[in-house]
């Protein structure tokens, strides 16, 4: 009998390894699939953490962009419009003059160092081909200034009078309606100020009564106009004071330039 118990007792052991073996086989892909799930999970938690990060950041700028053309919309596009066109107009023209002012600057001592140069070498018609080749205008001033050289010195200084004129003229073109856009841009926000509060008044009159849903309206419409144009006229005003600038700065450097001209020609005229 112990013989035939012990038989059985290894019988079942030999058929319960395989039974185990094929739960744990079993069990591992059930694991492993548990742990993927946790990954996708954490990997959508993450992406979810990043997308909420970087999601403010658009809606700031599409909150900033709504909020100015909501702005412009209460503001009334009647009223609204004109001062945009000032402000567009006004830096256009800025803009070129400040472009065209700093093509204008230029080193002034080399172009006096190469027209004595070429006076030395190459004489008066030297001297007038290097003019030409250079651009700005105090190289048109001095060109003139050569062709007249022959004429005796106070007849060259009448020419580099009379151009340096011309060519301050020229840097100066466009100023004055940049300072009209900057004197029209407020005033328009102002009559939109006035504008608006006559609809509110006029509200106030036909409900025979103050609310402030009555007059806010009209009110917003007052303050939404003067405000763009008060900064349109202050932007337009820096453009104006720093081209005011860069005009003084090249007249005054034309000036100390034409003296030295004129000092060049005398000394090559008493040789």
């Amino acid at each position: 009998m112990k013989k035939v118990f012990a038989l059985c007792f290894a019988v079942g052991i030999l058929f319960t390894q395989p039974v185990l073996a094929q739960d744990v086989t079993q069990a591992a892909p059930v694991e492993q699939a548990a742990v993927s799930d946790t990954n996708a999970e954490q990997a959508d938690t993450t992406a979810e953490a990043s997308s909420e990060t970087t999601i403010p950041a658009v809606e700031d700028e599409a909150t900033f962009t709504q909020m100015l053309k909501e702005k412009f919309i209460e503001g009334d596009p009647l009223w609204m419009a004109p001062v945009l066109l000032t402000m567009i107009f006004g830096l256009a023209i800025a803009i070129e003059r400040v472009l065209y002012l700093a093509l204008s600057n230029q080193n002034n001592d080399k172009l006096l160092k190469g027209i004595e140069d070429a006076l030395k070498s190459g004489g008066k018609s030297a001297a007038m081909e290097y003019c030409r080749n250079v651009r700005g205008p105090v190289a048109s001033i001095f060109y003139q200034g050569l062709d007249k050289m022959e004429e005796g010195i106070e007849i060259v200084d009448k020419a580099v009078v009379s151009l340096g004129s011309v060519e301050t003229g020229k840097l100066e073109r466009g100023v004055s309606w940049l300072s009209l856009f900057i004197a029209l841009a407020p005033m328009l926000g102002f009559l939109g100020t006035v504008v608006g509060m006559i609809q509110a008044f006029d509200a106030i009159e036909i409900a025979g009564d103050i609310s402030p849903t009555l007059v806010a309206g009209g009110i917003k419409v007052a303050l939404l106009t003067t405000v763009f144009g008060l900064i349109a006229a202050m932007i337009l005003q820096i453009f104006y004071n720093l081209i005011i600038a860069m005009i003084d700065n090249l007249v005054n450097k034309m000036e100390d330039a034409s003296i030295s001209f004129l000092d060049i020609i005398a000394a090559h005229l008493k040789k």
